[in-house]
C-alpha cells in the first residue's frame, strides 16, 4: 500500500490557465520529489494521444523514479475499456479507474452488468483491476450491485465519499456499503461555507483534517494498509483571485495533504 498523487493533485497547475502549465514528465518529477510512491493519471485526455515510445518513455521515466503509475478514464464501452487495457500494458499499470458514465454512455444496470461481463476476462488475463469510483450521477448503491454480482477480486470500488454528498447521500454509508470492495481511495476533505449574504452554500475542498471527511472511520473501515490499496490525493481547489495564487496554494495543499496522510500511516 502507498500514498500517491493525481494528475487532479496537479488540476490547476496542468491547465490551460496558467502561463506555463505542467505535463506528465513534470508531474511524475514533482511526484517523486515530494515523496510520494505512485501517480494516478486520471481523465487525462492527451495520454490516448501518445505513440508507443512517448508511453514507453513515460513508464521508464516512472521506474526510474521509483514510482508506480496507474489510469484513470470514465465509462463502460469495450473498445473504450480494451484501449485503457492496450496503454496500461505499455504502462505497467495494474490498477485502473473508471465510472459508470461517460459523455457518450449513460448505462442501465443491465447494461454495464453485461458490459462489464465482456470485459472483465481480458482484466483478469492482463491482471488488471478495474475500480469503478463513487460519484454523485449514480447511487453507490447501483454500482455495489453490478460490482457484487460480478463477484470478482478483479472488479472493485475507487472510494471517494466527498463525491456522493451532491446526491445527498451520507459519506460514512458509502464508506460502510463499499468498504469490502474498494480497491482504490481517492483521498480528499470537503466542506461547506456560506455564500456572501448568507445565500447558500459552497461544497469545495480544504486541507485534510480540516472539513467533513472523516479520514480515520474510512481507514479503519477499508484497511489500506493490510489490503495493499493505494491511497490517492486530489483537490477540489477553488480557483483563487490568479493563476499564481491558485498554483501556489494548490501546491501547499497536496505537501499539506501527503505530510497528514505520511503521519496517520502508522494508526491502522
Amino acid at each position: 500500500m502507498a500514498i500517491g498523487l493525481s494528475t487532479y493533485s496537479f488540476f490547476w497547475r496542468a491547465s490551460e490557465r496558467v502561463p506555463q502549465p505542467l505535463y506528465l514528465p513534470q508531474m511524475l518529477q514533482q511526484t517523486a520529489e515530494l515523496g510520494a510512491g505512485v501517480f494516478q493519471i486520471c481523465d487525462y485526455k492527451a495520454l490516448e494521444a501518445l505513440s508507443a515510445s512517448e508511453l514507453g518513455d513515460l513508464r521508464r521515466q516512472a521506474d526510474d523514479l521509483g514510482l508506480v503509475l496507474e489510469l484513470g478514464t470514465r465509462g463502460l464501452d469495450t473498445e473504450h475499456l480494451r484501449k485503457y487495457l492496450s496503454i496500461a500494458e505499455a504502462l505497467d499499470v495494474r490498477v485502473l479507474r473508471s465510472m459508470f458514465n461517460s459523455n457518450s454512455l449513460k448505462p442501465t444496470p443491465e447494461q454495464a452488468f453485461e458490459l462489464l461481463q465482456r470485459v472483465m476476462p481480458q482484466f483478469v488475463e492482463q491482471d488488471v483491476k478495474l475500480a469503478l469510483e463513487t460519484y454523485e450521477q449514480v447511487p453507490t448503491r447501483t454500482v455495489q450491485d453490478v460490482v457484487e454480482r460480478i463477484d470478482s477480486p478483479w472488479l472493485g470500488i475507487c472510494l471517494d465519499p466527498g463525491n456522493c454528498v451532491a446526491a445527498l447521500e451520507n459519506p460514512r454509508e458509502v464508506i460502510d456499503m463499499t468498504a469490502e470492495r474498494v480497491l482504490n481511495l481517492h483521498v480528499k476533505d470537503f466542506a461547506f461555507s456560506r455564500r456572501d449574504g448568507w445565500v447558500g452554500f459552497t461544497f469545495a475542498g480544504c486541507p485534510m483534517g480540516e472539513g467533513l471527511l472523516d479520514y480515520a472511520y474510512m481507514r479503519g473501515k477499508v484497511r489500506p494498509n493490510s489490503r495493499h490499496i493505494n491511497q490517492i490525493i486530489e483537490h477540489w481547489l477553488p480557483w483563487q483571485l490568479d493563476a499564481a495564487t491558485t498554483c501556489a496554494l494548490e501546491d501547499q495543499w497536496t505537501r499539506h495533504n501527503l505530510n497528514y496522510l505520511n503521519a496517520k500511516q502508522t494508526e491502522e
